[in-house]
Order: C-alpha cells, then sequence, then structure tokens
C-alpha cells in the first residue's frame, strides 16, 4: 500500500520548482543549482565510466572513514531492538549494509538498488554469501514492500540525485515500510562559501568522472529548509542535525498518532 504518500503530497503546488536551497533560497543560491545529471543517473554514460565512480566513491568513503561513521549512526537509532530489520536504499557498492551486518551480529538487512546492474554486482560479492542479506531491485519512490517491514530504512548519499517531488516520495514511502529512516546526504552551503568551492572543482570535473558527479551532486544538494520543506510535504517529522565531518544528516519519523 501507498496510501499516506499519494494523501500526503499529491496536489502541492510548485514542490516540483522549490529550488535546492529551500523556499526561501537566495538568487545567488537558486542559480548554484542544476538539473543536469550526474554520469551515474545517465544512460549514455559507459558501464565502465559508472563502476569507476563508484569504486571511487567506496574508497573514498573507506579513506575518510564515512562508512563506518554512517554505520554508527544507523545502529545508534537502532539501539535496543534486538534483531534490526534493516532497509538500504541504493546501497550502490553496498558498504554501509557490509558494515552493518559486520558490527551487528543479530541485525538482517535488505540492500536495495534501482539499477539491477548495481544489485547484480552485489549478489556476486560477499553480501550475496550472507545469509541476513537479502538483495533486491527497489525504487525508493515506490516501495515494494508492506507498511512496518523493517525497523529503519537509510538513503546515504543518494536524496540529492532525485527531484524534489521524487524526494518527498522517498520520504513518505520509506517512513510507511519503516518507523524510522536516515538520511545522509551531501551538506548545501552558504551560497557565497558554495561558489567558491564549485569554482576550485571545476577544473578536475572536466577530466575526471568523480570530480565531474561530485561537482553535480553539490549543485543538487538540498539545504536543511529544502529538507523540512520536502518532510512537511510528505507528512513527516524530521530532525536536521548540524552538519559534521562533511556530511547532513536528516532523521525522518511518521507524525506521532
Amino acid at each position: 500500500m501507498m496510501v499516506h504518500m499519494d494523501s500526503a503530497i499529491s496536489g502541492v503546488p510548485n514542490l516540483s520548482t522549490m529550488p535546492r536551497g529551500g523556499p526561501r533560497a537566495s538568487c545567488l543560491d537558486r542559480l548554484l543549482q542544476t538539473d543536469r545529471l550526474e554520469y551515474l543517473d545517465r544512460d549514455d554514460v559507459g558501464e565502465d565510466v559508472k563502476r569507476g565512480v563508484v569504486r571511487t566513491l567506496d574508497r573514498v568513503g573507506a579513506i575518510l572513514g564515512e562508512h563506518d561513521r554512517n554505520t554508527r549512526l544507523v545502529l545508534d537509532e537502532l539501539a535496543g531492538v534486538a534483531d534490526p530489520a534493516i532497509l538500504e536504499l541504493r546501497a550502490g557498492h553496498g558498504a554501509l549494509s557490509r558494515r552493518i551486518l559486520h558490527e551487528h551480529p543479530t541485525a538482517r538487512i535488505t540492500a536495495s538498488d534501482v539499477d539491477p546492474d548495481a544489485v547484480s554486482r552485489l549478489v556476486a560479492g560477499d553480501l550475496g554469501r550472507d545469509p541476513r542479506a537479502t538483495l533486491r531491485v527497489i525504487d525508493a519512490t515506490a516501495i515494494d514492500a508492506a507498511d512496518d517491514s523493517f525497523d529503519l530504512a537509510v538513503f546515504a548519499l543518494s536524496l540529492h540525485h532525485l527531484r524534489p517531488e521524487s524526494a518527498a516520495r522517498v520520504l513518505a514511502e520509506a517512513t510507511r515500510v519503516a518507523p524510522v529512516l536516515v538520511i545522509i546526504d551531501l551538506p548545501r552551503p552558504p551560497a557565497a562559501l558554495h561558489l567558491i568551492r564549485l569554482a576550485m572543482m571545476a577544473p578536475l570535473a572536466a577530466v575526471w568522472p568523480f570530480a565531474h558527479d561530485g561537482l553535480i551532486s553539490s549543485l543538487r544538494a538540498y539545504s536543511p529548509s529544502a529538507l523540512r520543506e520536502l518532510a512537511a510535504r510528505a507528512g513527516v517529522e524530521v530532525e536536521v542535525r548540524p552538519v559534521r565531518y562533511g556530511q547532513q544528516v536528516a532523521i525522518a519519523r511518521r507524525h506521532a498518532a
């Protein structure tokens, strides 16, 4: 069922045109966004380029300790849950799911992605041999699972890939199948700082696919006010935490009954 999702966000005017910086974004901030897609989201880009970007994301996440921090963040939200069932949406390289299974001896995880090729690679790897892991193709905007199928859902470094109306549907759908959704994504800097950062990234983006996607990701990142607006349109509560270690974290929950 997807009852509360449609009732929560259908008919809301102008969500599709909401700036990535939020409804009250400055003129400069509104200029620092794009509808251009990352290589990972384009059909005209070779799989070798996409796999290279994913491998680099995995390596950078390991070097910077992001995988470990994200694992602790997820498990902290599950404190007191004995045998948690976790859904990772758009799992990509699967590093977060692997870390969670390693750190929590009784956790069960469904690692999913909208890309069938990404799921096939997960199936062929160590996650495919782990009896506590289920690997599935899932569209995060229309999750094929019953209400309350999981104890927690996590969506890491992926919300910025989506347009606002689709992002709101993810919040609604994920909190339908789990009471808590952990969102981990790139932060959107203040406009002046963002402009300087983009200028520094641009030369590398012209020659390095990972930097290209990083630049596009930065332009598409949502601000805290945008995240709050998405949550309001999806009919869920959200706690947007201060940026730490270069990551924006938001915890979405259903409204209390």
